[in-house]
């Protein structure tokens, strides 16, 4: 197996070939430039490269492109000359087309494997991401989990979270005095927000059966690592939607995945498109979860590459950490535009042989200027590099192809039929249920008893309507047993039902 992923190289006016060293591609990356630059491309030969090295790939197509890997390359196609001419140029002598293994994704289930997570696993920093809440309706989102913990009631989908939100509401006294304020304002607002994330699409992402990571860790029978493919193109629709799921992803890695310091290649290797969406609006709590988790997440064997049109749509200390960087044209026609690529430029190691501000805006469509990690990861000096041509097909695959890798899929039937079983919802009606019923019995039995003569303890009859002034004196409830009935209730409650959760509200090995 080779250590390195040819990334590109060099012609006259150009530096020697570039790799990407897989013993550093956990050390995270960059892939930036301006649209129409040639990003999905080098993504597409990334993704190649480590796929033939048994690395799986998980990835989200935005624009429907990059399906093509699926398929070989062909002769056919109109720039199969310039292909093979870049080939030459670069030295890459084994140049050949092939396909390499898919999986296909889908939150909606259409253009490939439906994807869901649950409720409860999304935590509720990222659910509160996701409907884009105020403080004080995140702080409801917070004690609805908390109380979801201590009374056993599991949230796999939206109608759990909505059912317990009712309940809440309901209860927003009590509520209130152990945790807060809890307003039926706060409730409602939150309660329109998931309408209208309902008919954005998003209830289906929430339910059962999850993901389960080791689907997209796969390898084919010729121990090729698997490309995941996450249809994005409607999901790109609710650009919120679709940076949650992200983050989640990356999160349950991280809580997951056991600790492997640095192996000789990465377990798995995620590619996030249009990563401003990612951190737009994003608040400051949550900017730094995403940074400390992509700090300590390649000692778990996972690279995270980050794929966006400028390098300042990622926060600076979370740009330190990319190690990795390709970098095509960018424009600078304003002030503005003129200061990005000045900052751009002055985060690679200086070549005395160009201007690596001018290297990246005269660079072409198909080139880019790179700085991959050397040995004992050192960055490497910044270079002008022709990026390789793709071995998969260049651009989209028909509806008809795409049918046909989800019907070989290996995990064809798994996805695909929703389950819906006894949770938070469920619970709820049947305690409402019962609770009726039992109202029901009491007023019942109090009516019964309005209309009985009544006998105290002299043996005296009271007709209806006459009381007794005597009353039986009811023992105080001693200290000692208030104290035991506290800790029964405690232990029964919050400490013997609350879950751990991880360093985004995720469930902490608690599926």
């Amino acid at each position: 197996m080779a250590e390195t992923i040819f990334v590109g190289g060099g012609g006259a006016d150009y530096g020697s070939a570039q790799g990407l060293l897989l013993g550093y591609a956990n050390r995270h990356g960059l892939i930036a430039g301006a649209t129409g630059t040639g990003k999905t491309v080098t993504l597409q030969i990334l993704a190649e490269g480590f796929s033939a090295a048994g690395v799986p790939v998980f990835l989200s197509d935005v624009k429907g492109d990059l399906a093509g890997l699926a398929r070989a390359g062909s002769a056919d196609f109109k720039l199969h000359e310039a292909f093979t001419a870049r080939a030459a140029t670069i030295g890459l002598s084994d140049y050949r087309y092939q396909s390499f293994p898919v999986t296909f994704w889908d939150l909606f289930g259409t253009a490939g494997h439906p994807v869901r997570t649950t409720v409860a696993e999304m935590g509720p920093l990222l659910i509160s991401r996701l409907l884009d809440l105020t403080e004080a309706q995140e702080g409801i989102i917070n004690i609805c989990f908390r109380v979801a913990d201590e009374q056993g009631l599991a949230l796999l989908d939206l109608k759990d979270l909505q059912a317990l939100l009712v309940w809440a509401g309901e209860n927003a006294r009590a509520l209130s005095l152990r945790y807060g304020n809890v307003s039926g304002a706060s409730i409602g607002a939150i309660q329109r927000r998931l309408l209208v994330l309902e008919n954005q699409g998003g209830a289906l992402l929430f339910g059962e059966p999850a993901l389960d990571l080791a689907d997209v860790m796969r390898q084919d029978d010729q121990g090729r690592g698997r490309i995941n493919i996450l249809a994005a193109d409607r999901l790109m629709g609710s650009p919120r939607l679709y940076a949650t799921f992200l983050l989640w992803l990356l999160s349950e890695l991280f809580e997951e995945l056991p600790e492997v310091g640095d192996p000789d290649k990465p377990k798995l290797v995620l590619f996030f498109d249009e990563a401003h969406l990612l951190f737009d609006d994003a608040p400051k709590a949550l900017t730094d979860k995403v940074e400390q988790v992509a700090r300590l997440i390649r000692s778990k064997g996972v690279g995270v590459y980050f794929v966006t049109q400028n390098p300042t749509d990622v926060p600076s200390d979370i740009l330190g950490q990319l190690g990795n960087r390709v970098q095509h044209a960018l424009r600078a026609f304003t002030a503005r535009d003129q200061s990005d690529l000045r900052k751009a430029a002055q985060t690679y190691r200086d070549n005395p042989a160009f201007s690596t501000e001018q290297a990246i805006r005269e660079v072409g469509v198909g080139e880019a200027v790179t700085s991959l990690l050397e040995r004992k990861g050192v960055p490497g000096m910044v270079q002008r590099t022709l990026i390789r041509p793709p071995s998969s097909q260049l651009g989209p695959i028909t509806d008809m192809q795409r049918a046909e890798v989800i019907a070989a899929s290996p995990l064809r039937g798994k996805y695909e039929t929703r389950l819906d079983r006894d949770s938070a919802h469920e619970i709820l009606a049947r305690r409402a249920e019962a609770a009726a019923r039992d109202a029901a019995r009491d007023a019942a039995g109090n009516a019964a008893r309005e209309d009985a003569p009544r006998e105290y303890s002299t043996g005296r009859r009271y007709a209806p309507g006459q009381t007794s002034t005597r009353r039986t004196p009811r023992e105080p409830e001693s200290f000692g047993d208030a104290m035991a009935k506290m800790v029964l209730k405690e232990l029964k409650g919050t400490t013997g039902r609350r879950i751990v959760r991880g360093i985004f509200g995720t469930l902490f090995k608690a599926r």
